[in-house]
C-alpha cells in the first residue's frame, strides 16, 4: 500500500488522536462490561443456581443482541454519525451493567445482559468510523488494530480488577461501582467528541427509508471483500472470545485443576499477548498489504494446533508450559480478526463504511455465540467433559476456512480493479 496521502484524506495529527481517544474510551468501558461475566461465571452459577447451559445463555443472549445489531448499527453510523451512536451506546451498556448488579433473579439478569449487549453493539463500528474520518487511509490498519488493543486492555481490567472486586466487596458493589465508568465516558463523549475534522464533512446523502437501507446492505454485501472480511472475522475471533468471555476460567479450574488465581493469570496472558501481537499485525499490514490473508490463516492454523495438542494430551491435566503456549497463541485471535476489516474497508466507498464494517463484525460474534452454546450443551450432555466440548472449535474453524479459500480470489481481483480505477481518477484530478 502506498504511504502517500490520498486526495481528500483527513489530516490526522494531535487533534485526531484526542478525539479518537474519547471514542475509544467508550469502547474500552464497553469491553470491560462485556467481559466482566468471564471472571464472574462461577459466582453467577452460585448466585442464580444455574448449570452450564443456563450460564452460557448469559453470553449467548448478549452476543445474539450484539451480532443482530451490527448491520443496523452500521446504517445508523453512516446516517447519524459517531457522536450520537456512541452516546446512546454508553447510556445502554451502563444501564445494563447496573441492572446486572442488582438483578434478584436469573431472568432479570438475562434482560440486563441483553441491554448491555445492545449498548456494546453500538461502540466498535462507531470507533472504526471515527478512525476513517480523522486519520489518513494509510493509517487505517494500524488505527483499527490500536482500537482492538484498547478493547483488550478493557478485558485486562475485567481480569485483574473486577475479579478482585467480586471477591473483595461482593457482586452488587463490584458491578454497580464499575458502572460509574460508563457515566464518565458518556459525559466525555457529549462534551468533546466530534464526528469529523472541519472541512472534511461527508457529502449529504438523501435518506430513502427502507429503499436506502436495502440498497446500502445489498451494495456492501455484493463486494467480495465484505464477505471475505466477515469470514476472516468469523474464523479468527471466536476461540479467544469464547475462552475469555465465559469458558476459559471453568476450563482451567475444573478441567485442568488450577486455582482461580493461576487461571486468572493465564487469562491475563491471553490479553497481554493480544496487545503485543496487535501492534505487530498492525505494523505489518500497514507496510505489506498482501500479508493480511497469510496472517489470518496462520493464526487459525496455530490456534487449531494448540487446541488439538492441549485437548489430546495423554495425562489428566495438560502441563503448565502447554497451557501458557495455548494462551499466548489465543492472544493472536483478536488481532487476526481485525484483518477482516482490512478486506472490507478498501472494498467499499466512505459512505458505506459503517454498513460494511457492521457486516464484517457480525462474523466473529456469530461464531462465538454458536460455540458458547455448543460447549454448554456438550458439557451438560457429557458430564463436564471439556475435551469433547471444546472440539466444537474445530468445526467452526473448518467452516470458516472453507469460505475464506472460496472468496479470496474474487476479493483480490476486485480490490485490484478498484485500486487501478482510483489511480486513474487521481491522475485526472485537475491541479
Amino acid at each position: 500500500m502506498s504511504g502517500a496521502t490520498l486526495p481528500g484524506d483527513p489530516p490526522g495529527g494531535r487533534r485526531a488522536v484526542g478525539v479518537w481517544s474519547i471514542g475509544v474510551s467508550v469502547y474500552f468501558v464497553a469491553v470491560i462490561f462485556r467481559t466482566s461475566l468471564g471472571v464472574a461465571g462461577l459466582d453467577a452459577v452460585e448466585r442464580f443456581h444455574v448449570g452450564a447451559s443456563a450460564l452460557s445463555t448469559f453470553s449467548i443472549l448478549q452476543l445474539l443482541v450484539y451480532a443482530g445489531m451490527q448491520i443496523p448499527v452500521g446504517l445508523l453510523v453512516d446516517r447519524l454519525g459517531t457522536k450520537k451512536v456512541l452516546s446512546l451506546g454508553a447510556v445502554l451498556f451502563t444501564l445494563g451493567q447496573l441492572g446486572f448488579a442488582f438483578s434478584p433473579s436469573y431472568g432479570t439478569a438475562l434482560a440486563s445482559r441483553a441491554l448491555l449487549g445492545c449498548g456494546d453493539a453500538l461502540t466498535f463500528i462507531s470507533v472504526l468510523r471515527l478512525g476513517t474520518r480523522w486519520f489518513p487511509a494509510r493509517r487505517g490498519p494500524l488505527v483499527a488494530q490500536l482500537a482492538g488493543l484498547v478493547g483488550m486492555a478493557g478485558n485486562l481490567v475485567s481480569t485483574l480488577v473486577i475479579a478482585r472486586l467480586l471477591h473483595g466487596i461482593g457482586w452488587t458493589a463490584a458491578f454497580a461501582g464499575s458502572a460509574l465508568a460508563g457515566a464518565v465516558v458518556l459525559v466525555l463523549t457529549l462534551l468533546f467528541l466530534k464526528d469529523h475534522p472541519a472541512g472534511h464533512e461527508p457529502a449529504p446523502s438523501p435518506h430513502q427509508g427502507a429503499v436506502y437501507v436495502r440498497r446500502q446492505i445489498a451494495a456492501a454485501w455484493r463486494e467480495p471483500g465484505t464477505r471475505l472480511g466477515l469470514w476472516v472475522h468469523f474464523t479468527t475471533q471466536f476461540p479467544a472470545m469464547v475462552f475469555l468471555l465465559l469458558w476459559g476460567l471453568p476450563f482451567l479450574v475444573q478441567a485442568q485443576g488450577l486455582s482461580r488465581a493461576t487461571a486468572g493469570e493465564l487469562l491475563t496472558l491471553v490479553v497481554l499477548s493480544n496487545m503485543v501481537i496487535g501492534l505487530v499485525y498492525g505494523q505489518v499490514v500497514a507496510r505489506h498489504h498482501a500479508a493480511r490473508l497469510p496472517l489470518a490463516l496462520g493464526t487459525v492454523a496455530a490456534t487449531a494446533l494448540m487446541w488439538a495438542v492441549t485437548l489430546a494430551y495423554p495425562a489428566e491435566h495438560a502441563p503448565m508450559w502447554l497451557l501458557v503456549v495455548l494462551c499466548a497463541v489465543l492472544g493472536a485471535c483478536g488481532p487476526a480478526s481485525m484483518l477482516g476489516f482490512d478486506f472490507a474497508r478498501p472494498a467499499n466507498p466512505p459512505e458505506r463504511q459503517g454498513t460494511a464494517s457492521g457486516i464484517t463484525n457480525m462474523g466473529g460474534f456469530i461464531a462465538s455465540m454458536t460455540t458458547l452454546f455448543a460447549i454448554g450443551v456438550l458439557l451438560d450432555a457429557t458430564g463436564d467433559d471439556y475435551t469433547v466440548a471444546f472440539c466444537a472449535v474445530f468445526v467452526l474453524q473448518a467452516l470458516g476456512v472453507s469460505q475464506i479459500l472460496r472468496l479470496r480470489g474474487r476479493a483480490a481481483r476486485r480490490e485490484r480493479e478498484r485500486l487501478v480505477a482510483s489511480r486513474v481518477e487521481t491522475v485526472h484530478v485537475p491541479a
